[in-house]
């Protein structure tokens, strides 16, 4: 989420280089290419080769929301496996399970009701 957010921030500069991302976020250049190929697999960043490469978005930051991202990335939303269909053999029992769907949901209208233009301009009064 921080590397998009940068990526956001600096969308008007052109293509944004991974070291770059990498030495503002501290966070591993080799780490950063696995994230991005899972977001450029689902269509959020374009990637540019070259000495003037880097990742652009696809879209206006204010498209793309945080939910987005991590589904991208992580995959579905969720707080516990337990929280979809399939994922524990005591779903028809659990008395547990519809907190946790609950729970779950508010995440996601959270994480969905952010754009990434809402964490560049929070990132921007930080700083």
């Amino acid at each position: 989420m921080r590397a998009m957010t940068v990526v956001a921030m600096r969308e008007e500069q052109g293509p944004v280089p991974l070291r770059l991302v990498a030495e503002m976020e501290a966070i591993s250049a080799q780490y950063l290419e696995q994230i991005f190929m899972d977001l450029r697999r689902a269509k959020l960043v374009n990637g540019q080769r070259g000495a003037k490469g880097g990742y652009t978005l696809t879209r206006p930051a204010e498209t793309i929301t945080a939910g987005d991202v991590v589904r991208a990335v992580e995959g579905p939303i969720k707080l516990v496996d337990c929280d979809h269909d399939g994922g524990c053999l005591r779903v028809h029992v659990c008395a547990t399970r519809e907190l946790w769907n609950k729970v779950s949901e508010s995440m996601r209208q959270v994480m969905d009701g952010a754009t990434l233009l809402d964490l560049a301009t929070w990132a921007r009064a930080k700083n």
